[in-house]
């Protein structure tokens, strides 16, 4: 199953090396990627939010919590591989000492004890060790199903959705489908209200979303923030609503 998603994301870098609109300069794939996020718009309310929100109903809040930390402890996995890439050592000690601590004292990363004991939550991505290694800048790019990213991120979301070792944690590609599937719709739920937020702010949803997706990134690299975005209050932004677990990061 993890062939599917892959070659997905590897059409969409093909079809977006064909694309071309000169309206923007940080999204010169915008006629694609407008057609995109409409596809991923008709998906997310018909099924990722209904699916969301049934899942917000029948699960009593410390157990959501405690499904977020089990896959955050994963990314945090992620994030060590990542910062030995980027040659940030202190980082990726950080990060395995977060995963020692929360998977044993936090019982498989069900619980964080990590954060509360001062080591940072700092998620690092494979499209964040292109970044450190000179890849700052990198047009916008709406992936199908997974939604805004860049053509570097999402090729960086393409080899670790290929490689993706923590499969062989669960006994059967079925049981890690199904991991996964809860894990998409943990991040869902996290985020419901984000989208009568985008809705409630923008005459464009698109573009306004693209824009907070470009600043929140180019933050997280180091890179200039785009002007289309620098009056945009991105903290408010995204902490839509408190009442469970909030995001590790931004979407990346």
């Amino acid at each position: 199953m993890k062939i599917a998603p892959v070659a997905v994301l590897c059409l969409t870098l093909v079809i977006a090396g064909c694309a071309s609109n000169p309206g923007n300069p940080q999204d010169p794939l915008e006629p694609m990627n407008r057609a995109v996020y409409s596809f991923n718009d008709k998906v997310d309310r018909a099924v990722a939010k209904p699916m969301a929100q049934a899942y917000r109903t029948v699960t009593p809040t410390p157990l959501r919590i405690a499904v977020g930390n089990f896959f955050n402890n994963i990314l945090d996995v992620y994030s060590i591989a990542n910062n030995v890439l980027r040659a940030d050592p202190q980082k990726a000690l950080n990060d395995v000492m977060r995963v020692a601590i929360n998977s044993t004292l936090g019982v498989f990363g069900l619980v964080d004890f990590a954060t509360p004991a001062g080591l940072a939550n700092n998620k690092t991505t494979l499209g964040d060790t292109m970044a450190t290694w000179g890849w700052k800048s990198s047009s916008y790019l709406v992936i199908p199903f997974l939604g805004p990213s860049t053509i570097r991120d999402g090729i960086g979301t393409g080899v670790t959705l290929y490689l993706s070792p923590d499969r062989d944690l669960y006994a059967t590609p079925a049981q890690a489908n199904v991991a996964w599937g809860l894990h998409l719709v943990s991040k869902r739920e996290q985020l419901l209200g984000l989208e009568d937020s985008v809705q409630e702010a923008a005459l464009d949803p698109y573009s306004y979303t693209r824009d907070a997706y470009l600043q929140i990134r180019a933050k997280d690299v180091g890179a200039p923030s785009p002007s289309a975005a620098d009056d945009m209050d991105i903290d408010q932004l995204m902490a839509p609503d408190t009442s469970s677990a909030p995001l590790a990061t931004a979407p990346k």
